[in-house]
């Protein structure tokens, strides 16, 4: 009767000295301790927009497409026919003004470079700052003639500086559209003069237009200079919204017959900053009448609340095979999230990562998701990634933790 648990023993003795015989010599060890799967997590659809969780709704916009954003959190606030192609008129002139301060960047053009003015840039038509053949002028002065003027003729003059030709410039808007994520936009020109595949969205501009606060700071202050004088003439800044709120220190206007009135808008209050996009009103007041309106609702009826500091420790989860016990688990940058005004208290948390972790780690690797819900309902996602790295224990902490691995 005492022969089956000595039997039982036996076997375990030897399942044990198998499992370390091949972590001693590198045999096959289970799947699991070499390929991390993710926990399981039920999936719940989020809210394509934070207003369909709160109890105030949008304010009615007067306008074709619309989209208001918290840029704080990067969350979409409400839309209106945010996929709908629009024709972009003037506020192509975001995207051109984007790989301008990209080339300033990487320093292939500087703000004192004088700029030759082609037969081209001088006579495209609409609106212009009155460059002049044989009469150079600066880069700065360009973006400012493109940004405060909007000035057409700037804007060639400045594709034809960093591509050599509005074609070729064309070509590099609709590469770096293509890299941003704008996949309903297409771009021929560098001013938004008319053309049938010259076309984009409302989301589309808005991802344009935080992407260029975001990446272009120190250049995005040219956008609240309320005029700029050029060549003896002096025009003011065509956002009416700079001269009515203190707040508002962008963005860009735009209009032809066929795309109305349209207008890009940005404001900080305190921390907190909001974008939005309105294409199609009737009138120059009413693009004013209809940011302001949509712009003053989300700041009165949302919060944006600071939910994790850059870099802190979220979770500091277990570590197999490593040369520390733990590891720790963030996000890189602060985690902001946005909610109806008094609802903060009721944010919570929820993790979805790779269990088990397995080192070798590497700083920044995405190892699973931290989801935020209000009340149950989902608000945003962000990637749960390293903060520090986790190098591999030594060849017997890695035996040991492979045995381990094997009865988890």
């Amino acid at each position: 009767m005492q022969c089956v648990p000595r039997l039982a023993l036996m076997i375990s003795r030897s399942a044990l000295a198998a499992a370390v015989c091949a972590a001693m010599f590198s045999l096959s060890i289970p799947a699991v301790a070499q390929t991390p799967t993710p926990a399981v997590v039920p999936a719940t659809a989020a809210a394509n927009t934070i207003a369909q969780l709160s109890s105030v709704p949008a304010p009615a916009i007067a306008a074709r497409a619309w989209i208001t954003i918290d840029v704080t959190s990067n969350q979409v606030l409400a839309e209106d026919n945010p996929d709908q192609r629009v024709e972009p008129a003037s506020l192509t002139k975001i995207m051109t003004a984007y790989l301008v301060f990209n080339a300033l960047n990487e320093k292939r053009l500087t703000l004192d470079q004088q700029i030759p003015v082609s037969q081209k840039a001088w006579k495209t038509p609409g609106s212009r700052m009155f460059i002049e053949p044989r009469k150079p002028v600066t880069v700065e002065q360009l973006i400012r003639g493109m940004i405060t003027q909007s000035g057409n003729d700037a804007s060639v003059a400045l594709a034809e500086a960093v591509a050599g030709s509005e074609d070729a410039f064309a070509a590099l808007m609709n590469q770096e559209a293509a890299r941003l994520g704008m996949t309903n936009s297409h771009f021929v020109n560098s001013t938004g003069l008319p053309d049938p595949q010259h076309v984009t969205t409302v989301r589309d501009l808005a991802l344009l237009s935080v992407r260029l606060i975001q990446d272009h700071p120190t250049h995005y202050g040219y956008y609240k200079e309320k005029s700029f004088n050029y060549n003896g003439i002096t025009q003011p800044n065509r956002n009416r919204l700079l001269y009515v709120d203190p707040t508002v220190d962008g963005f860009k206007t735009g209009h032809t017959d066929s795309a109305g009135y349209c207008l890009v808008a940005s404001a900080l209050r305190g921390e907190r900053r909001v974008l939005t996009v309105v294409v199609g009103t009737a009138s120059d007041s009413a693009r004013s009448q209809e940011s302001l309106k949509l712009m003053n609702w989300s700041f009165q009826n949302f919060d944006s609340v600071q939910v994790y500091q850059a870099k802190q420790p979220v979770v500091e989860p277990q570590v197999w095979k490593g040369a520390v016990a733990t590891a720790k688990l963030g996000s890189p940058m602060p985690v902001w999230a946005t909610v109806p005004r008094g609802q903060a208290g009721n944010l919570k948390s929820t993790i979805e990562r790779t269990d088990p972790l397995v080192a070798p780690l590497t700083q920044g690797q995405q190892v699973g998701t931290l989801k935020l819900s209000l009340n149950d309902k989902p608000v945003r996602e962000v990637p749960l990634v390293v903060l520090e790295p986790v190098a591999p224990s030594g060849f017997f902490g890695r035996a040991f933790d492979a045995v381990r691995l094997w009865f988890k």
